[in-house]
């Protein structure tokens, strides 16, 4: 049980006791514990029942927090106000997770248990004209994460970096019935499919929020408790999805060990109504108010990402995205409710495939004349130095056999006419690994570009120029959505009409490429009205740009087939890597050959 601090309770406080166990359930009651009742030292006894009464209906209709916020206006004492407003300092400590298998041992600087980082680059042509100079000439960085060939596949017992999952799940009014029913099913799949490494706590909300279960290891005996602690979840109340996060939070703050992967995933067909946050259009608020500090990214330190999970088309969109942009996690839009499990296996089987973390690319500049003017990094952030000689990508965690693809764009001089060549950049990409620990560095080979007399015979880059439609139609893609949110629907559709037969003009019949042009058209339907746009346009098109701009498979549906019969799946899975995939079919009960072939691209 989680630490308490507990106060005398009155005998007339047992029929608070007694509704808030109905309604709230075990663990919200003994965080209430009754810093209520002990507050209660009222002077009349008829007093005291009827606002026992009142806090029970409070609790009914506003969750907990009413209740606390209720009984301090009527007059709480001014020791029990100090405490509810000091949330740094929570009721209930929850430090009781289960311990952890042995620690991992490090391994010396430069090892890796599952093999390293494969780092490229590309110029944009093999070669510049010797008296000729560029301000923008392109170079591509590709970085590809080791595979599972010697870490294990997702979900297999073999050696990876073990995971401390904490869901937390809206069990709101609006979930109950079929919705709930499908939740619970993608729950006992996910608590299936995690190893006895693995951690799992379950975190549900709707007016409040409560701590189903603690983190625990997924044994045998873990996984029964689990998968019945998750088939007892009912649906009722409001949505806070604030307070759920909070204690998701609070779960991962608390712990006492930890395991090598921390990472949470949060479900919600609603909106949330208990905090203040802007809609969009709006100047006041801001959905990160939903977001709890110790996951909010400061400087470039890291945290556990949120994965996000729009269910149905009444979720706030909006919110769910920025939360996912916030913490470094993808935003997913379930249009489709029976996809739900799909969705989640997708999900972790990324999760459960973890190799390398704190991933980190230096580039800095080997000729004294080539400077960097900028890089296109996406939502991964990047500094260019003022002196233009250096630059950095922070990239984070990668899955096995995952890829991220950054476009630097250099100033390069004149060569002198004894220079046969120029060297460009010398790049970096430096992470830990997540089973072992242990700190590697992988140096690419210096990047090089020829500079004869006359370059017009200069093979021009294929791989950076696929990087450069993908690059550019994501942005168009977040320009059509801003249109959209603007009432600008024709302008919307222009803006993709145009992209899309940018796309298809590029020739490319690359799977990525082709799969982009299906999501372009998908998209332009969708914003073409304010009715398409505000049903499902909006959640499909935050999910667009959070795949495209973290490089990561999210889940989100396409409604007909544009440009083949793989392009329903391929459209969505072109980030999916084989451990993703893997998990999908095993969600699906399908075989390889049934899903569509990985679209990643071959440098």
């Amino acid at each position: 049980m989680p630490r308490v601090y507990n106060k005398f309770l009155p005998s007339k406080g047992r029929v608070l006791l007694s509704y808030l166990t109905l309604c709230q359930g075990l663990e919200e009651l003994i965080s209430l514990n009754l810093k209520i009742v002990g507050d209660l030292k009222m002077r009349h006894d008829h007093v005291h029942l009827c606002v026992l009464l009142a806090l029970f209906l409070v609790s009914w209709t506003q969750g907990v927090d009413g209740a606390m916020h209720h009984l301090a206006v009527m007059g709480g004492s001014d020791q029990h106000r100090q405490r509810h407003s000091q949330t740094a300092d929570p009721v209930v400590v929850f430090d009781d997770d289960e311990q952890v298998t042995a620690n991992r041992q490090p391994t010396p600087a430069g090892a890796a248990s599952n093999g390293t980082v494969v780092v490229k680059t590309h110029t944009e042509y093999s070669a510049v004209a010797r008296n000729s100079s560029s301000d923008s000439f392109a170079v591509l960085v590709h970085v590809k994460a080791p595979g599972m060939t010697d870490a294990g596949a997702a979900g297999d017992a073999q050696p990876r970096a073990p995971l401390d999952l904490v869901t937390v799940l809206d069990v709101s009014g609006s979930m109950s019935g079929h919705k709930l029913a499908l939740l619970k099913q993608a729950m006992r799949f996910v608590i299936d499919n995690l190893g006895p490494d693995d951690r799992l706590s379950v975190v549900s909300f709707s007016s409040g929020a409560r701590r189903v279960t603690r983190l625990v290891r997924m044994t045998d005996a873990g996984k029964a408790l689990s998968v019945s602690a998750v088939d007892s979840l009912v649906a009722g109340g409001g949505t806070n999805i604030a307070e759920g996060l909070r204690t998701a939070a609070r779960v991962l703050d608390d712990r006492r060990h930890r395991n090598a992967v921390s990472s949470v995933v949060l479900l919600s067909d609603g909106q949330d109504t208990y905090t203040a946050v802007r809609r969009w259009g709006s100047e006041a608020g801001n959905y990160e108010a939903l977001v709890p500090p110790s996951f909010l990214r400061t400087g470039w330190e890291w945290s556990a990402p949120i994965h996000t999970f729009g269910f149905g088309k009444d979720h706030d969109a909006a919110a769910m995205h920025v939360i996912a942009e916030a913490t470094g996690g993808t935003f997913s839009f379930i249009e489709n409710e029976a996809v739900i499990q799909d969705a989640f296996a997708q999900c972790i089987g990324g999760l459960l495939s973890v190799v390398l973390q704190e991933a980190r690319i230096a580039i800095s500049c080997v000729h004294t004349g080539v400077r960097v003017i900028s890089v296109r990094s996406g939502r991964y952030e990047s500094r260019v130095h003022e002196d233009g000689r250096e630059a950095t990508v922070q990239v984070g965690e990668l899955y096995a056999d995952e890829e991220r693809r950054f476009l630097l764009f250099l100033s390069v001089p004149r060569a002198e006419e004894s220079d046969s060549d120029t060297a460009l950049v010398k790049v970096v990409c430096s992470y830990r690994d997540a089973a072992t620990g242990g700190d590697v560095s992988v140096t690419a080979e210096d990047t090089v570009v020829a500079r004869p007399e006359n370059a017009g015979e200069a093979e021009r880059s294929t791989e950076v120029e696929r990087e450069r439609v993908r690059v550019e139609a994501a942005e168009d893609i977040a320009a059509a959505r801003a249109a959209a949110e603007q009432g600008a629907h024709k302008e919307a559709v222009k803006i993709l009409e145009n992209r899309q037969r940018v796309v298809a003009q590029s020739g490319d019949g690359n799977a990525v490429i082709v799969a982009l042009g299906a999501e372009l058209r998908e998209m332009r339907d969708r914003v073409s009205s304010r009715e398409r746009y505000e049903g499902s346009g909006r959640a499909y098109m935050l999910a667009g740009m959070s795949a495209h701009a973290q490089q990561r498979a999210n889940s989100r549906q396409v409604s007909f087939d544009a440009f083949g019969e793989a392009a329903q799946d391929e459209a969505t899975l072109s980030y999916a890597t084989p451990a993703m995939r893997a998990m999908l079919l095993r969600s699906r009960g399908e075989s390889d050959e049934q899903l569509p072939k990985s679209g990643v691209q071959k440098t």
